[in-house]
């Protein structure tokens, strides 16, 4: 990963120099409400040629903490880890990068919203997070539109990682719409976040 790896190595380096209070103002607060989950769902295609591709980053784990109870050096490394990707990795579609609209990778310096969380969550399990506390999210924007972020699941609720924006906040501040995201039990296997909708019928993001 070169350059990304010596970026986040600078970054992470820079978390001994913090000041504890220097959390972002409201993560520990107030308890955020958990996402509610349903019936098991479709994954993404995106993502099911990604796991087929790369099937090492697709594994089942073997704890299942499905949610993690976090420290403020937690929190301040995911968030230094939310606000480097998001700086390091230009925003343009799989259209433009790959000639086709639905193309998962983990990328190095460019990327959309699917390639971003499959970044962050790459760099958060090196780090010692464990993967059934940090689930890809689908979901439809305040314009309806598809889009994919990075939901970690802490005893306290649920948070999201986005790659609009650094801050981090709870899911049900963030203005969209959960469609589904990956279960706790199985990372190929995912579950629906809206009843009505059941998630079966979006098997694409559409996303930006």
């Amino acid at each position: 990963m070169g350059t990304i790896g010596k970026g986040v190595a600078v970054l992470l380096g820079t978390l001994l120099m913090l000041a504890t209070g220097a959390m972002a103002g409201g993560l520990q607060q107030k308890a955020a409400p958990f996402a509610k989950e349903y019936s098991e769902t479709l994954p993404p295609i995106g993502f099911v040629e990604f796991c087929q591709r790369n099937p090492e980053n697709c594994r089942d784990g073997t704890n299942h903490q499905r949610r993690v109870s976090m420290t403020e050096e937690k929190w301040l490394l995911v968030r230094m880890v939310n606000a480097f990707v998001n700086g390091a990795i230009a925003p343009v579609t799989d259209d433009t990068l790959y000639g086709t609209p639905e193309y998962w990778t983990i990328p190095t310096d460019a990327g959309d919203c699917e390639d971003v969380v499959l970044l962050k969550k790459k760099i958060l399990l090196s780090k010692g997070l464990p993967a059934d506390a940090l689930r890809i999210t689908v979901v439809l924007d305040e314009h309806g539109d598809g889009h994919a972020v990075l939901t970690l699941t802490t005893n306290s609720g649920d948070y999201i990682l986005d790659n609009r924006r650094n801050d981090i906040r709870s899911w049900s501040a963030t203005g969209y719409t959960l469609l589904k995201r990956q279960s706790a039990q199985d990372p190929r296997r995912w579950v629906s976040l809206e009843p009505a909708r059941g998630g079966s019928a979006i098997a694409g993001t559409a996303s930006k």
